[in-house]
């Protein structure tokens, strides 16, 4: 197979990603940010992790021990662990774990287990061939390795690895991006990872099930203006100067359910 230099692209995109930060008219910003994103993995009772669900029926048993890498507050958790045996969850951030024993409790569940800690500090001895499915959902931008976190994925697993993962970005924040920064936008924050993890498999070798899913969100007022400072914010400093010109253009254009895709990838 002929070899493509994958990785400088992938190291430029990664950092682009994982910039930090930078919002001036709000200190709490961050920990809001986590509340709303936490509140967003239940919209319409969990519908992403819902339909994700639906996705993988075609391989899901209930008997199924599953390990989740980075579950975040819940988004696919939740629903997925109603259908397997078990679930052990990891999750890197106190903060989202805080919102993932909640949503637990809430659920009434008692198949999931929570390991605190980032996943490649995870003992790959330990974890060998344990799992019938290991999965991963909206997480590959926070991986520096993407070959190696796949390799680690496949390591844990004795049948299936799974890939999900958000695909474009909304139109009210590539108008923004054009407003504030005066440049067209350029995909630069984009979520779209899979075509990576596609080329690196297909690489290895190994064939994959590809299927394209559709969820929904609906944010209020004040979610969607710190939704778009979020991806500005990598950029550009986000003063209250640049917050109001956020809020005028969201005041324009309406607040409406807006449907997104992820693209759901899996292999033996």
């Amino acid at each position: 197979m002929v070899e493509v230099n994958w990785k400088d692209a992938w190291e430029e995109m990664q950092k682009q990603r994982m910039r930090p930060l930078k919002i001036g008219y709000d200190p709490e910003f961050k920990s809001k940010f986590a509340r709303d994103y936490a509140m967003m993995a239940k919209y319409n009772n969990y519908e992403y992790g819902r339909h994700a669900v639906e996705v993988l029926s075609e391989i899901l048993d209930q008997n199924f021990s599953v390990l989740e890498i980075g579950a975040g507050p819940g988004t696919l958790t939740i629903p997925l662990a109603k259908h397997v045996k078990n679930i052990v969850a990891v999750e890197a951030s106190p903060k989202a774990v805080e919102h993932l024993k909640q949503n637990i409790k809430e659920n009434e569940l008692e198949n999931v287990e929570i390991i605190t800690d980032n996943w490649f500090n995870i003992n790959d001895c330990e974890i060998k061939d344990k799992f019938d499915l290991v999965v991963c959902s909206h997480f590959l931008w926070q991986v520096k390795d993407i070959e190696q976190h796949l390799k680690k994925m496949e390591n844990a697993s004795h049948n299936y690895c799974v890939v999900m993962q958000p695909a474009g970005r909304d139109d009210m924040v590539k108008e923004m991006w054009t407003m504030i920064t005066g440049k067209n936008y350029m995909g630069e924050f984009d979520p779209d990872a899979d075509y990576f993890v596609y080329l690196i498999l297909r690489r290895l070798g190994r064939l994959l099930n590809v299927r394209v899913m559709d969820y929904h969100i609906t944010r209020n007022f004040e979610q969607e203006v710190m939704y778009i400072a979020s991806f500005i914010g990598r950029y550009v400093e986000v003063d209250s100067g640049i917050k109001k010109r956020i809020e005028q253009h969201v005041s324009k254009k309406g607040l409406h359910e807006k449907k997104h895709s992820a693209v759901v990838m899996w292999w033996k």
